[in-house]
């Protein structure tokens, strides 16, 4: 008996079925949302980058309070600069100029732009209390606020973003918690 080979069936998808398919996506991407205008996009920055730039300036403005308190009081210097350190660590991390941590014991007004921000001060040189006891509660209480400011905007911004906020909020309640753990 002599060995047959079964009829020739091409492999793969036909050309129809490619063809048709390809007109099919066509049809589909066409319909989809169209999408923003660029010239929109590049006069206003987006709610993510709003969050951002905000973010870094309520940072730099902490690390001028931080700066303003280690100003006024020397003693607790050694306590809180490797706080303020931090701070002006995540005013870079969401893209700020970093001016605030440059001069560690210096001036205040030295921190850059003042923030627009409900946690800042309206004036450049922020006040700071006689007290070291009363000074240190109130850089917890800022703390305290920007972390809750920042906790609750986590749902209105992208993933990245929101990662980076949630971490910067949980270490400014760190602070917060090792500015107040001396006073009890």
């Amino acid at each position: 008996m002599p060995f047959t080979l079964p009829p020739r069936t091409p492999s793969g998808p036909r050309r129809r079925s490619l063809l048709a398919s390809a007109a099919g996506a066509f049809v589909l991407v066409g319909c989809s949302a169209p999408e923003p205008s660029t010239d929109t996009a590049v006069h206003s920055p987006s709610a993510a980058d709003r969050a951002r730039a905000r973010a870094a300036r309520d940072s730099e403005s902490l690390a001028a309070r931080y700066a303003a308190v280690i100003t006024a009081h020397p003693p607790l210097a050694a306590r809180l600069k490797p706080l303020r350190a931090e701070v002006v660590r995540h005013a870079q991390a969401f893209g700020g100029s970093g001016t605030a941590g440059s001069r560690p014991s210096g001036s205040p007004s030295a921190s850059g732009s003042p923030s627009a921000s409900a946690s800042a001060q309206p004036s450049s040189s922020p006040t700071v209390p006689a007290q070291e006891k009363d000074a240190l509660a109130d850089l917890a209480a800022a703390e305290r606020t920007l972390a809750d400011q920042r906790t609750k905007a986590l749902l209105t911004v992208p993933g990245e973003l929101a990662r980076l906020l949630a971490s910067v909020a949980a270490a400014g309640a760190a602070h917060a918690f090792l500015l107040t753990e001396g006073a009890k």
